[in-house]
């Protein structure tokens, strides 16, 4: 019996939303970050929030870069052990689409002390040390609070060359765009907190959630691949997005290609989504043009926020196989092409 069960308790009824659902909406997000101010860049710092990058890159030598990251979240699911699991993955990613690897992470914890047995929270920290054991890094400290709803997650650091830093803004006119994991996280976690998922759904998104993005270190020395990021809280369009905008292109994803995780359709077509996914739409909706044939439920599905999704590749079509046997290699086995990069305005369109 699983710790939650014995204490009967749903950690997802401590938090308004959960896992990267949690983000602030792309719109309010944008608005602050504008009027942030500004400070002199240091020659080192090969990546920063210019293009809304996975995390920051710093070059320390001619031989290697410090990349440094940190996620964090409330709940998307009620038992510790996952959760702490789920949010590990999330955050470690981040170095993954660098192109770098991991080497160290520090554990952030906010826990409302007087409502969780402490057996409770030490699942989750648990959770988080195996994730971090898979991906060969110690939790080498980290900082606690005391706080409302409970938050976990990490800061992570890792090591690439600085000349395989995969950035999000580099993708070229004719690549193709190749997705790593499937879709559907938001809705399947939407779906748990209304009693709505079954034993195969809740498996089905544990798996994807917890699988490390390591392909990420693999495509680093692909001269063939040219832009690097990964599929979070902003949904598939949100990042797509990003990619257009930092190189100045025009994504175009294909609806029929994306691969989807198992019972996702059938959940949106029964009006279980998230708010998180009305919100990305209002925050870049204006610069996303679907076919007339695109659904509101596919519109649901493509700003679905994933936590801990997979990586989104643009690389040169002679790559593409290779890159999707790297996927494969990993363990991979839903990745696909769903799209490309062309000449245009920056923004994503979609055709059915």
């Amino acid at each position: 019996m699983n710790t939650a069960i014995e204490h009967d308790i749903k950690l997802t009824s401590f938090s308004h939303g959960g896992g990267c659902g949690c983000k602030i909406a792309p719109g309010v997000l944008a608005e602050i970050l504008k009027k942030s101010s500004g400070f002199p860049v240091p020659k080192e710092l090969m990546v920063g929030i210019e293009t809304a990058d996975d995390a920051a890159v710093y070059k320390l030598n001619d031989e290697q870069a410090l990349i440094a990251t940190t996620d964090f979240f409330m709940p998307i699911v009620d038992d510790p052990y996952d959760f702490g699991r789920i949010a590990a993955t999330n955050a470690i990613s981040d170095v993954y689409a660098m192109g770098g690897t991991p080497i160290m992470a520090l554990a952030l914890v906010g826990m409302p002390i007087n409502k969780l047995p402490l057996d409770v929270i030490g699942k989750i920290l648990q959770g988080g040390e195996s994730v971090c054991a898979q991906a060969g890094i110690p939790v080498a400290g980290g900082h606690t609070i005391d706080s409302v709803e409970p938050i976990y997650g990490l800061v992570v650091m890792g090591l690439v060359h600085p000349s395989k830093v995969k950035r999000n803004a580099d993708a070229r006119a004719g690549d193709k765009l190749i997705l790593g994991k499937p879709l559907g996280v938001g809705i399947l976690s939407a779906a748990l907190k209304k009693n709505a998922l079954d034993a195969a759904g809740y498996a089905a998104m544990i798996d994807n959630t917890t699988k490390l993005n390591k392909p990420g270190r693999s495509l680093s020395d692909l001269p063939g691949v040219h832009a690097l990021t990964d599929v979070t809280g902003f949904g598939l369009l949100g990042h797509a997005l990003e990619l257009a905008r930092g190189a100045g292109l025009r994504a175009r994803l294909n609806m029929s290609q994306v691969p989807l995780l198992p019972q996702v359709q059938n959940l949106a077509e029964q009006g279980i989504v998230t708010g998180a996914s009305g919100r990305n739409w209002s925050g870049y909706g204006n610069d996303v043009k679907l076919a007339d044939a695109i659904t509101p439920v596919q519109q649901m599905l493509l700003t679905d926020p994933q936590t801990s999704g997979g990586l989104l590749v643009s690389c040169a079509p002679e790559s593409v196989q290779e890159v999707l046997a790297l996927f494969a290699r990993e363990g991979f086995a839903h990745a696909a092409v769903i799209g490309e990069m062309t000449a245009g305005a920056s923004g994503v369109e979609v055709d059915a």
